[in-house]
């Protein structure tokens, strides 16, 4: 069976995924992009975004598996846009035409509407389900390839609660960011079904790797 991953999940020392006071122009509201900073450097993002050459050291090596051997999204309705982003029927996402996610994504949500297909291989389909429901359609969609947890943290959050994600990434990031949305609350315990990886790196952040034993 394809394992569930989840990739590049930046988190505060205090735990907050992301920031208070999301809005259209502040996707990880007052946390702004200090969360991601490390990624920014890397020739991962570079060669996402088509231009420059970026580091090569160990955060892009982290940063780069993201996208292999992915079949699936599923991601939370804050990650695909800004709080009402449901009353406007025109709202396709924060990623323009060419969405750099290029599988099927399924977007849980709790006023689904008709798929929509981008360009770049990438199609979102919007679901009101559970976790394992979500999962089994992705799993589905994603012929036989793994299948990412996408984020937000609250998705995450619920998907770790009900022992679904094979391989979690979280990269702490030195910084104290006070309000948010926390990923860990209700977890208790969770070390205790994964084994647990650190590598600190030059950037001043922490990769936490945590696969399921």
């Amino acid at each position: 069976m394809s394992a569930v991953r989840v990739h590049n999940l930046s988190i505060s020392l205090d735990g907050f995924a992301t920031g208070d006071g999301q809005a259209l122009d502040a996707p990880f509201g007052h946390a702004g992009e200090r969360l991601h900073e490390w990624m920014f450097a890397t020739r991962f993002w570079h060669e996402m975004g088509g231009g420059g050459d970026g580091a090569a050291g160990a955060d892009h090596v982290f940063a780069a598996r993201h996208g292999q051997g992915i079949g699936a999204e599923i991601m939370g309705a804050g990650k695909f846009g800004p709080p009402g982003w449901q009353d406007d029927p025109a709202w396709q996402g924060w990623w323009g035409d060419t969405p750099p996610f290029r599988t099927p994504v399924f977007v849980l949500t709790h006023r689904p509407r008709p798929s929509i297909e981008m360009g770049g291989g990438t199609t979102y389909h919007f679901l009101d389900a559970p976790p394992a429901e979500a999962l089994e359609r992705a799993r589905e969609a994603a012929g036989g390839l793994d299948v990412r947890v996408g984020g937000g943290p609250t998705v995450v959050r619920d998907f770790l609660a009900e022992g679904l994600v094979d391989h979690l990434h979280v990269v702490q990031v030195p910084i104290l960011l006070g309000r948010g949305v926390r990923l860990w609350d209700g977890l208790e315990a969770l070390e205790k079904t994964y084994t647990i990886e650190a590598v600190s790196t030059p950037s001043g952040v922490t990769h936490l790797t945590f696969t399921r034993v």
